[in-house]
């Protein structure tokens, strides 16, 4: 089993900056992928960004230029920036990871974009 902690959510401005950070623990040894999800009121969970095996990253278009997800693999650790935050960026932010082929998932943290 894998567990996943996420942190870094909350109330934020428009155009304003958050990290999420979600680390790993249990039988994290041959995570190959790591990355966010978000959901929105109404509407399906949709991936945010994702990395895999620790370099080759990919993000949703809406979120391209703005956001920015790294991995400590010493930490196991993955962390997702969000810069210049928009309003329909606020979801639940889910963190998610791959392992021989099984997904986990953490808990999620909500982050709202409103003045």
């Amino acid at each position: 089993q894998v567990q996943l902690v996420e942190s870094g959510g909350g109330l934020v401005q428009p155009g304003g900056s958050l990290r999420l950070s979600c680390t790993a623990s249990g039988n994290i040894f041959g995570i190959n992928t790591m990355g966010w999800y978000r959901q929105a009121p109404g509407k399906e969970r949709e991936l945010v960004a994702n990395i895999i095996s620790g370099s080759t990253t990919n993000y949703a278009d809406s979120v391209k230029g703005r956001f920015t997800i790294s991995r400590d693999n010493a930490k196991n650790t993955v962390y997702l920036q969000m810069n210049g935050l928009k309003p329909e960026d606020t979801a639940v932010y889910y963190c998610n990871a791959v392992r021989r082929g099984w997904n986990y998932w953490g808990k999620g943290t909500l982050v709202t974009v409103s003045s």
